[in-house]
């Protein structure tokens, strides 16, 4: 399989993402054609570092970087201040300067923690994405938002800052657990609600909920939902408009996660039911019709839901919300779709309606 690669269009800040497949050790190769020349920190967790973290120092070392690696527990647990000061403490340990680089090895909360570092450590170093997940190749890897997690918010605490490379190495998708898969192909399918229909009936029409697919299938899905990010990315790098459409089912969802303390739901999961009430709102809102509704709602159902945990109360998810980033003031920002394909940006949602939304969500999945 050849490789693909599209640029984020950013200035001075472009980068590009390469895909293909069984190609991780010329990633020490890809960094000196970058230019990168001093020490390097690969940064990955427990579940990739037996799968992945000998090819990955076998590349950077046959093109002759020092290279050292941490392992961090896998979890969104990680993505916290106690695992970041013990990763600065790792880099200036190993004598890192401004010249030296990070690498994330691993899926969205090894990416998300890893450029947190990056942004941080000496006021900002390069690193490079190396997503081996689907959710971190079609989503978290992209775009430049790097974020640690505080008790009472996801993502609360970060900043943007865009990474040099992105190399999608899809093989790694071959020992992703299903659930993980499920996971990533919440936020594939959010990219045809958004913005590309057709997509949208690519995905209807090939899905299969098993999620055994064939590799051409993944290829043309990673690319694709890579394209539409890098588009929006680039016409919105920080978030101060169009790019708010990237949040569509996060909303809820992350309130979902937050309620449940991290540890019921993994993101996508969150996401599906995030992506399921917002369209239902927008049902309700008379923003979208039953019949684009009932589609989307097959799709979602056919990834399935993960069960609910049990005394999860409507007050704790509306706890969840008040931290939304996407608030403005007392309003909070809703994306919600008028059709497959187009979504808007709402903050006028009645407070009466959101809590019969919520109400009938958890008298539906208990």
């Amino acid at each position: 399989m050849e490789t693909s690669k599209l640029t984020v269009d950013l200035g001075s800040r472009s980068y590009d993402i390469i895909i293909g497949y069984d190609f991780l050790e010329t990633l020490g190769k890809q960094l000196r054609a970058l230019g990168f020349k001093g020490k390097l920190l690969v940064i990955t967790d427990e579940n990739v570092f037996p799968l992945y973290g000998d090819s990955c120092m076998k590349g950077l070392k046959e093109a002759g970087y020092s290279a050292k690696i941490e392992v961090i527990p896998a979890g969104e647990g990680s993505k916290s201040w106690s695992a970041a000061d013990k990763l600065l403490t790792s880099a200036l340990e190993f004598v890192m300067d401004r010249d030296s680089g990070i690498v994330a090895l691993g899926g969205g909360v090894v990416g998300d923690l890893a450029g947190f570092v990056a942004a941080t450590y000496l006021r900002g170093v390069a690193y490079v994405q190396v997503p081996t997940t689907l959710l971190a190749q079609v989503d978290s890897s992209v775009g430049g938002k790097v974020a640690i997690n505080h008790p009472r918010g996801k993502n609360i605490i970060g900043a943007f800052y865009q990474p040099r490379l992105v190399l999608i190495d899809l093989k790694t998708l071959e020992t992703l657990p299903v659930r993980e898969l499920r996971t990533g192909m919440a936020e594939v399918v959010k990219y045809g609600i958004i913005r590309d229909r057709s997509f949208f009936d690519y995905l209807h029409e090939h899905l299969n909920p098993s999620l055994e697919q064939e590799k051409d299938f993944y290829k043309h899905i990673v690319y694709r939902s890579c394209v539409i990010k890098a588009e929006v990315v680039s016409e919105d790098e920080r978030e101060g408009g169009i790019r708010a459409i990237l949040n569509f089912g996060h909303t809820l969802g992350h309130a979902l996660e937050a309620a449940t303390s991290y540890k019921h739901f993994n993101h996508g999961e969150a996401v599906n039911f995030g992506m399921l009430l917002a369209s239902r709102l927008a049902h309700m809102q008379g923003i979208l019709d039953k019949e684009s509704l009932k589609i989307i709602e097959e799709m979602l159902f056919r990834m399935g839901f993960k069960e609910l945990p049990p005394g999860l109360t409507a007050a704790e998810i509306k706890e969840g919300l008040k931290y939304d980033k996407k608030r403005r003031g007392e309003k909070l920002v809703f994306i919600l779709p008028e059709k497959i394909g187009k979504v808007r940006i709402y903050t006028d949602i009645p407070g009466s309606l959101l809590d019969r939304l919520i109400d009938e969500f958890l008298k539906e999945f208990k």
